[in-house]
């Protein structure tokens, strides 16, 4: 039986919980499960360390603490911008996830963190920055 190494085409169910049990994302509430090759960069290398040596049929319940699973919060990433770059968009609210133009050109979200008259608090950290999650694996198949 083959068992998941680098350049593993995997498919897999997982759930990622965080400390309070809460679910922030599963292939289970879609019920369709994930597909990914080992090293193509979908998942980082402590997600995918997790992964590696388990066979078809496998379950694995991994607790990552938030420096190995989405890094720590970076101040760097949060930004105050003019709230009249907001105008004739969708409502400017606390908790709004806006997608923006990064200087690449590529789509990066943030998320509204705070409206303080003319000035809008967003926060480029990725959401989960900064929490200790449980990455919950069941591996349905290996190419």
């Amino acid at each position: 039986m083959s068992v998941i190494t680098k350049n593993s085409a995997v498919t897999m169910h997982f759930a990622i919980k965080l400390e309070d049990g809460s679910i922030a994302d599963s292939t289970y509430q879609m019920g369709k499960p994930a597909k990914l090759v080992i090293g193509d960069g979908s998942l980082s290398d402590n997600f995918e360390a997790c992964l590696l040596g388990l066979q078809a049929g496998d379950k694995n319940s991994v607790e990552l603490k938030a420096i190995d699973a989405f890094g720590l919060s970076n101040p760097d990433n949060i930004h105050h911008m003019d709230r009249a770059k907001f105008v004739g968009e969708a409502q400017v609210e606390v908790g709004t996830i806006m997608a923006f133009n990064g200087p690449d050109g590529a789509e990066i979200p943030g998320i509204i963190t705070e409206i303080a008259g003319d000035s809008v608090t967003v926060d480029f950290n990725h959401p989960l920055a900064g929490r200790d999650v449980t990455f919950d694996v069941e591996i349905v198949a290996i190419d």
